[in-house]
């Protein structure tokens, strides 16, 4: 089965982290709706409550929380979520997902409610990998000899400066 990607916000340090979850560890949360809370336990973090903001499917198309069941349909839309009009009134219709998580679910979006003890920082491990001076710098590729090849010289035309054109210009016509 494929990963959950779950995007964690903590809306109070206004961060957001990413998360990968096998979807088998995750079963609790199939069936659940849009702005239901259920401990972070399932990703790691113990002692926090998130709450179900939205979501995505596996063909990019995202959770709207007024389409109730699993799946798909076309509506027409006015407001966000899933559509920002450009001019006032502006209506379209779209293509997405309804608001119950299912195994098509490839992102869910949440946020913190509840914290826990330790911060987001420490609970979630960033794969960061360091850089030594001597990997950052890049390496040098030794010259080729390039063979000499016979040159023509181009003959170099006189360069004339402007000023002198121009006298020699009023020479010429004065002549």
């Amino acid at each position: 089965m494929p990963n959950f990607q779950f995007i964690v916000s903590n809306p109070a340090m206004r961060k957001a982290y990413k998360i990968e979850v096998d979807q088998d560890k995750t079963m609790g949360l199939i069936g659940k709706i849009i702005g239901e809370k259920f401990n972070g336990d399932i990703l790691g973090l113990s002692g926090y409550e998130l709450q179900i903001t939205g979501g995505t499917d596996k063909d990019g198309f995202p959770m709207h929380p007024q389409v109730h069941g699993p799946g798909r349909k076309k509506i027409v839309l006015a407001y966000p979520p899933c559509f920002r009009p450009k001019i006032k009134g502006q209506r379209k219709r779209k293509m997405v997902r309804g608001n119950t998580i299912s195994p098509d679910i490839i992102q869910i979006n949440c946020k913190v409610v509840k914290a826990g003890t330790k911060p987001l920082d420490q609970l979630i491990k960033k794969e960061e990998k360091e850089v030594t001076k001597e990997e950052a710098k890049p390496k040098e590729k030794p010259k080729e000899a390039k063979p000499k090849e016979e040159t023509k010289e181009k003959p170099k035309k006189e360069e004339v400066k402007p000023k002198e054109a121009k006298k020699e210009e009023g020479q010429k016509k004065g002549g």
